[in-house]
C-alpha cells in the first residue's frame, strides 16, 4: 500500500515537472504551480528573477519548491505525508505574493520523489522514456540544527541519460554583523587552492547599494515594485566586507513600477488613471468613477469656479483666493518639494485645463452631467467669455469659440458625449503637462515629441500615447531628483527612452 501511494506520488510529480518544461520551452509560465496543495513549483530561467544565483551559478532553468502561500498545515502533518496520504497534483497556476519556506523533512521528501523521477535504475515505478529534468531547488525553514535554507538536487548527464546526481545542502547562521565570525580571506584562498589544486587564486567583489528598496520581500521569486540600486564591482579583494575602492565599476540599475505612492509624481499618476478609466468607459460602456478626492463635490466646484470668473467679468472680483490658484497649479504638477524646481509648475492654464482640475474629482455619471450643463448654461447666457488655446480643438473648446459670437450649437449630455467632452479635455491639459517639462527642461522638442501628442489617431490611442510620456517622466524625475543627474545624462536617457516607447506597442 505505501509502495502505491509513492509510485502514485512520483508519478505525481513526473507529470507536473514535464508539463512544466515544456509549457517552458516556449515562454516561462508567470505563475506557479501547485503541488499536493501545500507546495508551490515555479521554473525560472531566462530573464527571471534567481533566488539561488548568490550561491549556485549552474543551469539557467531551475525549479523552484516553496510551501503554498495558502497552506496551513502543521510541520507534523507535513512530516507524515509521505505514509499516509493520498497524492494528487493540481496544476492550475495560481498567484502568489512572497516566498514561504517549506519544512525541512517536507524539502528533503521532495527532493527524495525527484531524484526516484530521475533515477534510471527505479523500474518498478513503470516509467519509460526518463526524460532528463532542470535542476530542483526547494526553500526551507532552517528548522534543523544545521539551520538548512535550501536543498537542492541537479541531474547529471551523459548526452540525454541521466548518469547520477548532485544532492545540495546550503545552511546559514547569519545575518550577522560581526567580522570575527567570518573566515579569514587568506584561509579562504589556501583552502580553495587545496580544493581545486590551483596555485593561483583570483579574487573578485561585489556590492549593491539600494537607493530605493523595492516593495516586495527580499530574494523571492515574487514581482517586485520599484527599485533604484547601485551594483559595484572590483578585483583584488583585500579583506571580508571591505569598502569598494574609487577604481570599481558601477552599474546604475533603475526599475520603476507607475503608481507607487513613493514617487513625487504620484498624484499625476492618479490623474492619468483616471484619464484611463474614461478611455475605457467609452469602449466598454462602463466607467469605473473614482472616489471622491475633494472636501466639496465636482459640482460645487464648478459653480465657484464658474461665479469667479462671472464676477471677473462683471468688474466685481476683487479678492483673488492664492491657495486656490497656488492649489490649481500645483496639481498640474503634483510634486513634492524636492523636484518643484525640475517641473516647473504651469502658470498658463486655460479655461478647460482650470475646469478639468475641477472636474476631476467626478464620483458618477450624474455629476458628470451636472458640472457641464452648469458651464454649457453660463457659455449660452454670456456669463463667461473664457480664453482658451490657440489650436485646442476639444469639443467643449469648439464650444466656447461659438460662444463668442452669440450662438452655440445644441448638446445633448447623454450617452458617452459627457465621457467623451471630460476625457478630451484632460487630454489636452495632460499632453501640455508633459510637453512643458521636456521643453522646459530641454530634454526634447516639439518635434521629437509629436508622436506622443498627435491628435491623428483615436482617443484610445492618444490616451495610451500620454501613458508612454508619464513613464518616462518618472524615470527623468527619479534621476534628477533622487540621482542628481545632470543635463548631459538626462538628454541621451530621454532619446533612449523615447525610441524605446515609439517602438513599443500601446498596452
Amino acid at each position: 500500500m505505501a509502495a502505491e501511494r509513492r509510485r502514485r506520488a512520483v508519478g505525481g510529480l513526473s507529470g507536473l515537472l514535464l508539463r512544466m518544461r515544456e509549457e517552458g520551452k516556449d515562454s516561462i509560465p508567470e505563475h506557479p504551480y501547485i503541488y499536493e496543495t501545500d507546495v508551490e513549483i515555479s521554473l525560472v530561467g531566462g530573464s527571471c528573477k534567481n533566488p539561488v544565483e548568490k550561491f549556485w551559478n549552474g543551469s539557467s532553468t531551475m525549479y523552484i519548491l516553496q510551501k503554498a502561500t495558502h497552506s496551513e498545515e502543521s510541520d507534523s502533518m507535513e512530516e507524515s505525508r509521505a505514509d499516509d496520504a493520498v497524492y494528487t497534483s493540481e496544476v492550475l497556476p495560481k498567484e502568489t505574493p512572497g516566498a514561504l519556506a517549506l519544512s525541512v523533512g517536507r524539502a528533503k521528501q521532495l527532493i527524495s520523489l525527484y531524484t526516484m523521477v530521475q533515477n534510471p535504475n527505479v523500474t518498478s515505478l513503470g516509467m519509460s522514456d526518463l526524460a532528463v529534468l532542470p535542476p530542483l531547488w526547494a526553500r526551507c525553514d532552517g528548522s534543523d540544527p544545521q539551520h538548512t535554507c535550501w536543498m537542492g538536487a541537479e541531474p547529471l548527464k551523459a548526452g540525454n541519460k541521466v548518469t547520477g546526481l548532485n544532492i545540495y545542502m546550503v545552511s546559514c547562521d547569519g545575518p550577522t554583523a560581526d567580522k570575527t565570525r567570518f573566515p579569514n580571506l587568506e584561509e579562504l584562498k589556501m583552502e580553495h587552492k587545496i580544493r581545486h589544486h590551483s596555485s593561483v587564486v583570483t579574487t573578485k567583489g561585489f556590492a549593491r547599494y539600494e537607493l530605493i528598496a523595492a516593495a516586495a520581500i527580499e530574494d523571492t521569486i515574487a514581482e517586485s515594485g520599484s527599485n533604484i540600486y547601485v551594483d559595484i564591482t572590483w578585483n583584488g579583494v583585500e579583506k571580508i566586507l571591505e569598502t569598494p575602492p574609487v577604481i570599481s565599476a558601477a552599474t546604475l540599475n533603475i526599475a520603476l513600477e507607475s503608481g507607487d505612492p513613493r514617487s513625487p509624481v504620484f498624484q499625476l499618476y492618479r490623474e492619468l488613471q483616471f484619464l484611463l478609466a474614461l478611455a475605457e468607459g467609452l469602449k466598454t460602456d462602463v466607467t469605473e468613477w473614482p472616489e471622491p478626492s475633494e472636501s466639496e463635490s465636482a459640482p460645487k466646484l464648478v459653480q465657484e469656479f464658474l461665479t469667479d470668473l462671472k464676477k471677473k467679468l462683471d468688474g466685481d472680483y476683487i479678492f483673488e483666493d492664492k491657495n486656490e490658484t497656488e492649489e490649481i497649479k500645483c496639481d498640474t504638477a503634483a510634486v513634492d518639494s524636492c523636484i518643484k524646481s525640475i517641473f516647473g509648475e504651469r502658470g498658463d492654464l486655460d479655461f478647460t485645463e482650470q475646469l478639468w482640475c475641477k472636474m476631476k474629482s467626478v464620483s458618477s455619471y450624474q455629476e458628470l452631467i451636472d458640472c457641464f450643463t452648469l458651464v454649457i448654461k453660463s457659455l449660452e447666457c454670456g456669463e463667461i467669455q473664457p480664453w482658451i488655446h490657440q489650436g485646442s480643438s476639444s469639443f467643449l473648446s469648439q464650444l466656447i469659440q461659438q460662444s463668442y459670437h452669440g450662438k452655440m450649437e445644441d448638446v445633448s449630455l447623454s450617452d458617452i458625449t459627457p465621457i467623451q467632452m471630460l476625457l478630451e479635455i484632460g487630454l489636452e491639459k495632460m499632453k501640455k503637462d508633459y510637453v512643458s517639462f521636456f521643453i522646459g527642461q530641454e530634454l526634447a522638442t516639439v518635434t521629437y515629441l509629436d508622436y506622443f501628442i498627435s491628435t491623428s489617431v483615436g482617443l484610445q490611442e492618444q490616451v495610451h500615447r500620454v501613458q508612454k510620456l508619464h513613464h518616462m517622466l518618472e524615470i527623468m524625475v527619479s534621476c534628477t531628483g533622487l540621482l542628481q543627474f545632470r543635463h548631459e545624462n538626462l538628454f541621451p536617457l530621454t532619446q533612449i527612452c523615447m525610441k524605446y516607447y515609439k517602438g513599443k506597442p500601446s498596452e
